[in-house]
């Protein structure tokens, strides 16, 4: 249930509709609120401040039709707006950031300023009453209407101001590492399969690994789609309350066919439909990768952007300087953090749950392939990364971390070699290529 609620929050969270809509609701409440306190608040807010409306039927009923206009065919501008942003990050950054945009609350708050305020001023129109021998003029509702009008016009000026900062190529790339960042933050080490100190973090024994394979039964996946949330604590559970090992096959960012195991389950004659069902109940497929729980999918996103701005049609590289220092920057933060255990035992230190690795060589290379590969005729890139990875090596703690940090080091000046045809730009790669390999080199517990 819990991986159901995160899928649908994230949603809401990613479209247009939910903030408008909560903003739209407070609309119709205020202002059915203001027209009833009307005729009690309205004598004593004109005595002790002077400054409600006091005009005639006519007066407050084109006051307000002008203000629900004006807001109406604003939001239409504000909405014109958002899709050319939409579309410029689209075309040049990647489809994939469009639901960084989506994400906005800015836009959002903006959308529902407008569309509230049309709605109150609408709602408050309508009980104006004109006729001679009944006459209501709800002074105090107008009066609130002039006031989100002014504060409209100060949400578009800041809307404006926001959309220019926002489509900037460094905003953009700023935006997307603090996500990486905030992801680390809670991934590592809170991620699957952090347990207390006293859990031993030793892989099992190769003879119960070896029955394991043997014994163990898949239960495959219902659906074809990208793993977005895995419910470990629900899997945890169940595997306590059923006397049962499981491992997971797949994690979060994979891409899931219909039948593919999910999970294998030991001993496998255990396993029942209603066990299938609910450890079913624990995933959750979608047609897009979050980043919620993939740790890879803020790391491909600024590697997406910095391979949009390498290719000929864009030929940006300070985008792609950018989006490498950014991406050592969270490689930095990842250095330093302990990798969480992939095995998870219970409280008699059994095992119970086995879940896919996390490595740092492995979202090393994420970061680097791509863009090492796209960017080998560009100097400054080149460049720039060897420079990256002389910083991260200050931060690495343990030798399988230094190799990785080695090897692309290493294939980054191979691909130099081919791809620079200056000399001098050649022996620039080969400077920051020596000066990198010489901290890579310093025994471990040496830097830093």
């Amino acid at each position: 249930m819990k991986v159901y609620i995160f899928k649908y929050l994230d949603r809401i969270r990613s479209s247009f509709w939910f903030i408008p809509i909560v903003m739209a609701c407070g609309a119709v409440a205020l202002a059915f609120g203001t027209v009833s306190l009307d005729a009690p608040v309205t004598d004593w807010l004109h005595r002790a401040w002077g400054w409600t409306f006091t005009g005639g039927a006519e007066g407050a009923a084109a006051l307000l039709g002008t203000v629900a206009g004006s807001m109406i065919t604003i939001a239409g501008v504000v909405f014109s707006m958002t899709l050319v942003a939409l579309s410029l990050a689209s075309s040049q950054l990647g489809p994939r950031m469009l639901r960084n945009f989506m994400r906005d609350t800015t836009t959002q708050v903006v959308l529902g300023t407008f569309v509230a305020t049309f709605l109150y001023c609408l709602l408050v129109l309508r009980t104006i009453r004109r006729a001679e021998e009944v006459v209501f003029i709800p002074h105090l509702s107008v009066s609130l209407g002039v006031v989100l009008a002014v504060v409209s016009v100060g949400v578009l000026i800041y809307f404006i101001h926001h959309v220019s900062v926002s489509l900037q190529a460094n905003e953009i790339v700023a935006r997307v590492s603090m996500e990486l960042i905030e992801g680390i933050n809670r991934l590592f080490p809170e991620g699957i399969g952090q347990g207390a100190p006293r859990i031993p973090i030793e892989p099992p024994n190769i003879a119960f690994l070896k029955v394991f394979e043997r014994e163990a039964h898949p239960v495959g996946a219902v659906g074809d789609g990208y793993l977005q949330f895995v419910d470990a604590d629900v899997l945890f559970a169940l595997a306590i309350e059923e006397e049962v090992v499981l491992r997971l096959e797949r994690r979060p960012g994979h891409y899931i066919v219909s039948d593919v195991p999910l999970v294998l389950v030991w001993p496998g004659h255990r396993v029942t439909d209603q066990l299938t069902a609910r450890i079913h109940s624990a995933f959750t497929l979608g047609n897009q990768r979050t980043p919620r729980q993939d740790f890879e999918c803020a790391v491909n996103q600024l590697v997406e952007i910095a391979v949009r701005a390498l290719s000929p049609g864009l030929n940006d590289p300070f985008t792609a300087i950018a989006c490498v220092d950014h991406l050592g920057s969270a490689l930095c933060r990842l250095a330093q953090r302990e990798m969480p255990s992939p095995y998870r035992h219970d409280r008699q230190d059994k095992l119970r749950l086995i879940v896919p690795a996390i490595t740092f060589p492995a979202i090393t290379d994420t970061a680097f392939d791509q863009i090492r590969q796209y960017g080998r005729s560009s100097a400054a890139v080149t460049i720039r990364m060897l420079e990256t990875i002389a910083v991260v090596a200050e931060f690495v703690h343990h030798a399988e971390d230094r190799a990785a940090l080695q090897r692309q080091a290493k294939m980054i000046v191979r691909g130099s070699r081919e791809g620079l045809s200056e000399s001098e730009d050649r022996r620039a790669v080969e400077e920051r290529y020596q000066a990198a390999s010489q901290l890579l080199s310093k025994p471990e517990g040496s830097i830093k």
